[in-house]
């Protein structure tokens, strides 16, 4: 029977085998919330209150037995190694807030349900890599140019918003890191800062890069920051819908060889999402229905021979396995039918832990919640809610109702969607990331 006063040694031992066999459902649904009491992620609290963690559980237990649950599933062995994010704004979690380029988010109202606050992340709260961080028992992966004395061996995120797969796209924004810059960066990991960690034993770093996931997000603006900006590129002109889709895989294809060549093994790419149904496009276009088609079937070129290519990608790549996020339709559909749509939030106390005692720095109550609005922005942004927020106003009473945080970015509640599904349906991702890990 499982003994609360020693939540450590037992959670250890019972963390990784019952989230693999789905006793962490909860987790990693369309819910995926656990009890926030802190300003660490669920594992760097428990890095660092780890001997206060072992003589309070009792008191936990008697004042909640979820957030003793959340405790020892945050403290057990992680499923993988590191986590390595790649990708635009969707992933962004502060890489831009270092870079000359008015493309930021480290301003309120972003992160408003975020326990950092306004970190650089283009929504209200996490995005789908934090949600994949906290399945796979690894803190979130930090900013990688944020990094200035030691590289984490559990993972970095290079991710940067306004750039895309073309070394071009979104430049007119300011700089931004282009898949090209962010391999670079991933390369220097390898070859400088992971050496530093794994001396003389190049196999061991080797070992931990194959058992790692890499998780990718990119290309949409490719079209909207690049085929679609007709006053700033002649994309459009030189290419056909069809022959740009397919440029666009191409460098893919060799940016993904590159990344195997410096390690990566385990690899999961997102479709581009239905940019035909962001405010940002359907305040601008006509349109009949919830959606610019024309510009969904746009990216649909892309996204229809994605499969294929990482299919190639890993039938002739050794020992590697490329996954597709097949995400589109349910971001579509989340739009069309939201009411399926929605996560439980509970009651609970956000503040911070010593010894056995609980003090609240504040406490927040929720409920049950479906998404509402799938069409309109929940903060105040400039151009009519095309765009981003503006600093410092209230967003909407109730984000995770809306699927929109901005006229480009989701919510905390849809990025919850989508990484709960890679990680238990095989619909969308297959082999599911439970299963990535096993392989």
């Amino acid at each position: 029977m499982f003994n609360p006063v020693h939540i450590i040694p037992s959670g250890q031992s019972l963390y990784k085998r019952k989230r693999l066999e789905g006793f962490s459902e909860h987790l990693v649904a369309d819910t995926l919330n656990y009890p926030v009491f802190t300003d660490l992620s669920p594992v760097e609290f428990c890095h660092t209150n780890m001997e206060n963690i072992k003589v309070m559980g009792f008191t936990l237990f008697v004042f909640s037995v979820g957030l003793l649950h959340f405790i020892s599933l945050a403290c057990g062995a992680p499923l993988a190694p590191a986590l390595f994010v790649f990708g635009d704004s969707l992933f962004d979690s502060g890489n831009n807030n270092l870079l000359p380029t008015v493309s930021k988010a480290n301003f309120k109202p972003y992160g408003v349900d975020f326990v950092r606050g306004d970190t650089g992340r283009f929504s209200n709260g996490r995005l789908v890599p934090d949600f994949i961080a906290e399945f796979l028992g690894l803190p979130y992966p930090p900013p990688s140019i944020s990094i200035r004395i030691s590289t984490p061996v559990t993972g970095l995120n290079y991710a940067s918003a306004s750039c895309g797969i073309l070394p071009e796209t979104g430049q007119f924004l300011g700089k931004c890191l282009s898949l090209d810059d962010q391999i670079d960066l991933f390369q220097h990991t390898v070859k400088s800062s992971l050496p530093k960690h794994f001396k003389g034993r190049p196999k061991e770093q080797s070992e931990h890069l194959s058992k790692s996931i890499f998780v990718v997000c990119i290309g949409s603006n490719d079209y909207m920051s690049n085929y679609l900006k007709l006053n700033a590129y002649d994309t459009s002109k030189l290419y056909s819908p069809q022959a740009f889709a397919q440029h666009l895989l191409d460098k893919l294809s060799a940016q993904f060889r590159r990344l195997h060549s410096l390690g990566a093994r385990k690899v999961v790419m997102y479709e581009i999402g239905p940019i035909g149904c962001i405010p940002s496009m359907t305040r601008k276009k006509k349109h009949s229905g919830k959606c610019v088609e024309e510009s969904n079937q746009l990216v649909a070129y892309f996204n229809d021979d994605l499969l294929g290519m990482l299919q190639n990608l890993t039938s002739t790549l050794p020992n590697s396995i490329f996954v597709r996020g097949h995400a589109h339709w349910l971001g579509y559909d989340a739009i069309i039918n939201p009411s399926k749509y929605g996560r439980v939030l509970f009651s609970y106390f956000h503040g911070w832990l010593t010894g056995s005692v609980i003090f609240s720095a504040k406490k927040r109550s929720v409920v049950y919640t479906g998404l509402l609005d799938t069409s309109n922005p929940c903060c105040k942004t400039w151009a009519n809610g095309t765009s981003a927020c503006i600093p410092e106003l209230k967003p909407c009473p109730n984000p995770n109702q809306h699927y929109f945080f901005d006229g480009y970015h989701l919510t905390e509640t849809v990025y919850s969607v989508l990484a709960g599904a890679c990680i238990n349906d095989r619909s969308v991702c297959s082999p599911t990331l439970r299963e990535l890990v096993q392989m």
